[in-house]
This record gives structure tokens, sequence and C-alpha cells, in this order.
């Protein structure tokens, strides 16, 4: 018995890299998949769904389940039929792993509106429009008297928690509202059954190839034979693990790295000033002079 017996799963950007390897996997343990993927290019330009049904017909090769969907996340009916998808292709819906994303880099004095809204909406209302539609079917199960058990994965990026990335302020803002969003979702979401945690991965996919200052670490070659600790398959054993039934926790976000996992936490408290009286302008440069 696999991990995921029985379970229905559905992976967005699965076509490729990080999202492959997880649908591979999730099936490779018992779960049904729907390996959700437009085939667009870095940039979510074009359409190709060929990737989804090559990783579709891996799954079955190996006598899993899966069905290819190439509806987009960013849009909010295709959300809505995504989920529908799995719903009525498998009866079910359990797992939820948001991983679809592109990139439209550029400085913040050059980026244009374009670049900015497409971003923000394939990664931060793809992933919340996906939650929302399976949300609700686990709310209207639980209030139905139909035990719900169900795990949802977001996918935040380094570049949005703890390492900005000159040239992506929408990528790195999309992607910290993603983290938000995942400790939002697991206070509202636990009461019906389902718990709601966040990766930053790092490994070696078309948009991390393609990020400025770090393609030529991820294409450096790995000697055969040793670990190679920017595979995306590594990323894939802890969220299976995360979506699986031996997981109990809820709303972390865990940066995973080859053989590192670390637990991420949000802004705390470094340093605080307080007064008795009003604030005086003239005044606040002797007292946060040591911040600079």
């Amino acid at each position: 018995m696999g991990l995921l017996e029985g379970k229905v799963a559905i992976v967005t950007g699965a076509g490729r890299g990080i999202g492959r390897e997880h649908a591979l996997l999730l099936a490779r343990e018992g779960a049904k998949v729907i390996v959700n993927d437009l085939g667009g290019s870095n940039a979510g330009e074009g359409a190709d769904a060929g990737p989804a049904r090559e990783v579709v017909q891996e799954i079955i090769a190996a006598g899993g389940q899966a069905e290819a969907n190439s509806d987009n996340v960013a849009e909010w009916m295709g959300a809505y039929d995504l989920v529908q998808h799995a719903i009525d292709e498998f009866g079910g819906l359990d797992i939820v792993i948001n991983n679809a994303g592109i990139l439209r880099d550029g400085f913040v004095a050059s980026l244009d509106e374009a670049q900015w809204d497409s971003v923000i909406s394939v990664h931060l209302k793809g992933h919340f429009a996906v939650l929302r539609h399976a949300a609700e079917y686990w709310k209207n199960e639980s209030k139905a008297g139909r035990p719900v058990k169900a795990s949802v994965i977001n996918t935040t990026s380094p570049s949005g928690t703890y390492l900005p990335n000159a040239g992506q302020a929408n990528y790195g803002a999309a992607k910290a509202g993603i983290a938000a969003l995942t400790q939002v979702a697991a206070l509202e979401l636990e009461r019906y059954g389902v718990r709601v945690n966040c990766i930053a991965p790092i490994a070696r996919t078309r948009l991390t190839l393609a990020t400025p200052g770090m393609g030529a670490i991820f294409a450096a070659e790995v000697p055969e034979g040793e670990f190679d600790a920017f595979h995306p398959s590594n990323i894939a054993e802890v969220v299976t693990y995360l979506v699986s039934d031996d997981c109990t926790f809820t709303g972390k976000v865990l940066a995973v790295q080859g053989g590192a996992i670390s637990l991420l936490e949000g802004w705390h408290t470094a340093e605080t000033i307080a007064s008795d009286v009003a604030w005086n302008a003239h005044e606040l440069g002797d007292q946060l002079k040591g911040w600079a």
C-alpha cells in the first residue's frame, strides 16, 4: 500500500519540472492524479497539451491512474473546471498541489503592467482560485456529514520569503502573498478537515535556469554517482509526505533543497523604540540611526 492509496490529487504545472515529479510520485504512492498544465513558455505564452499528456502516459504505463487537464488556473472558471474535473473523473478530491508558475522578470523602474499582472495572476490568483473552489467542495462535504481528510500544498519561493532577488518584484510579491495565503487558509480550513502547508523549493527547473545570476549554479553538471541536490525529485518526496495522513501539522512554510528542510517563520519584531509622548520627526533620526 502506498502512502496515498485511494486519494485523488490535483497537481498544477505538472507537465515539467517539480510539478511533473510531484505527479509521478503521487501516482506511484497510489493517488489518482489530475495532471494540469497549459504547456506554455516560461513567460506563460502559448500552449501545448503534450507535456501533461506525456506525464499521464508515464503514470498509466507504470500502472497508475491519471488524467490530463489544460484548464487555466489564472482564470476563475478555469480553476473551477479543474477542481470539478477531479471530482467528476475520480469521485472526489483529497489533495491539491498548487505549483504552476511563470516568470516575466524586470526591474521596478521598467516593469510594465502586463509583466506585473500576468505573474500575479498565474501565481497568486492561480493559487487562490484553485484553493477556493477546492475549499468550497470540502466545506460542503464536511457540512453534509462526510468526513474530510484533505491537504493543500502551495508553492512559494526563497525570492518571496528570505532571499529577495533583484528583477523579480512581481514574482517575489506573488510568492510572499502565497506564503501569507497559506497561513490564513490553514486557520480557516482546519475546521473542515483540511491541512494547508507551503514549500519554498530550490531545484533545477526551466524557471530557475532562467533566473538572473542563478542559472549557471543550477546548470552545473553533477558527477555520476553523487547526490544531485538540485534534482526536482527531492522536492516531490517531501511534498508526498506532507500530503499524506502521516503528516499532521498545518500552516507551515518549509524551505526544501536537496537534503535540507528548513522551517520558515514570517515577519517578527527585531527591535522596538517606545515613547510616552507623540513622536517628533525632527528627533526620530537620532532614535532610529542604529537601524540604518
